[in-house]
């Protein structure tokens, strides 16, 4: 947390291309492409790559890798190359914490798009801000983060300006849930069960809370433990409690075992979940059909949004073994407002780099708009995405099917 790393850089240009040296860089920073020598500017990626989560990991860095390789080959930044370092965190918080040090130390890197789980994100932030530098998340979700811890009270304070993303935050997703599993779906009587996470809980919490406004009762709570089996016993809780429907706030992993065993004990109602569940491995993840669970998302199917032609195309010839999955369009938009900030530096300062590029680099993030694969791009007062667009999706045929999208006014 106490990790402090300045970026040194002194700046010459040379052949009317920028060049840029780095006091301690590992490997001298300028590379020869042809048309000059470029300055190597990082781009870090912190997010789960091995483990129960790695299907949505891969498919960030995947996605921020490929946001890199465009940026360099249309030359979006006259005299910089950019590159990409991913690190893996397992969905680990102190995973996540050492990975920031890391990047912190690595004096290329000028920002970094990640974490995917918001309770890793807790560990890093204060990681970044010590050294002014950029992060951008593609797929945190809770308010606290961006908001302060008394948002719940009306209180809103960013703890960190160097904290961005591209999601929209659970206030918005567990509201738009509630709403549709009450009104959309005639849901009156809902059991809610949380994994104790960060993301769980806070999304379960603002599910609940808006559920009973609309008019429904929440009949009954329960917790599951992270990367256990068993939920038997939550799902015997849920067959006697009468409920026609459960909320499960959480990720894929547990909430498809989860819905599997609910389903198992005779009990025919749908689970709902966040984000964290819409992923083809919660169907799989269940013996039993998951016909009719729902789930929300951020933003609207990446697969029928005509600004992400372009990406779906380019992901597919880049020949990524692993899918973009949930975030891709998110952390490409994540990896692109990073390179678009960097250009308005370098073009603010002559083109070239200053030596407070990393603090430069924060300023101009908060100032970027522009079309991006998800839709507009920019950010609030908070560091917060603009962009409020959530879709619902239902199990149909064993897979994920959207049935509504919308834009939520809260």
């Amino acid at each position: 947390m106490r990790h402090r790393s300045l970026l040194v850089l002194t700046t010459v240009i040379t052949t009317g291309a920028l060049t840029l040296t780095a006091c301690g860089s590992r490997d001298g920073e300028s590379k020869d492409n042809g048309g000059g020598k470029k300055t190597v500017v990082v781009i870090g990626v912190d997010a789960p790559l091995t483990g129960s989560l790695s299907a949505l990991g891969q498919g960030i860095k995947n996605s921020v890798d490929l946001a890199a390789k465009t940026a360099n080959k249309n030359n979006e930044v006259p005299g910089i190359e950019f590159k990409v370092e991913a690190l893996d965190d397992q969905a680990v918080p102190a995973s996540g914490q050492a990975n920031a040090t890391k990047l912190v130390g690595n004096k290329d890197v000028i920002g970094v798009v990640g974490p995917l789980n918001s309770g890793v994100a807790q560990q890093m932030q204060g990681v970044f801000a010590s050294a002014k530098l950029a992060q951008v998340s593609p797929a945190n979700t809770n308010p606290s983060l961006s908001q302060g811890d008394n948002w719940g009270k009306g209180e809103f304070k960013r703890p960190f300006d160097t904290y961005f993303r591209t999601a929209a935050t659970d206030v918005v997703q567990g509201k738009f849930a509630a709403q549709y599993l009450f009104k959309d779906a005639g849901k009156k009587k809902v059991f809610v069960v949380d994994d104790k996470q960060t993301y769980g809980a806070g999304l379960a919490a603002i599910f609940s809370e808006e559920f009973k406004k609309l008019g429904g009762e929440v009949v009954g709570t329960d917790h599951v433990t992270v990367k256990e089996t068993d939920f038997s016993s939550t799902a015997d809780k849920v067959k006697s409690s009468g409920a026609d429907s459960v909320y499960f706030g959480g990720q894929y992993p547990e909430g498809g075992l989860l819905a599997d065993q609910i389903k198992k004990t005779g009990a025919n109602i749908p689970l709902m979940g966040g984000d964290g569940i819409q992923d083809p491995a919660f169907i799989t993840a269940s013996g039993e059909a998951n016909e009719g669970d729902l789930s929300t998302s951020i933003g609207y199917p990446v697969e029928k949004l005509p600004t992400a032609k372009t990406f779906i195309e380019d992901y597919k010839a880049g020949g990524y073994k692993d899918p973009y999955a949930a975030y891709g369009g998110y952390s490409y938009d994540a990896g692109w407002a990073i390179v678009q900030a960097v250009k308005a530096v370098a073009a603010a300062n002559d083109g070239k780099l200053p030596s407070d590029a990393r603090a430069k680099v924060v300023e101009a993030l908060g100032k970027v708009s522009f079309e991006g694969v998800t839709g507009k791009v920019a950010f609030d007062q908070y560091g917060d995405t603009t962009n409020k667009q959530l879709t619902v999706y239902k199990v149909e045929g064993g897979k994920w099917v959207d049935v509504k999208s919308d834009t939520f006014n809260q």
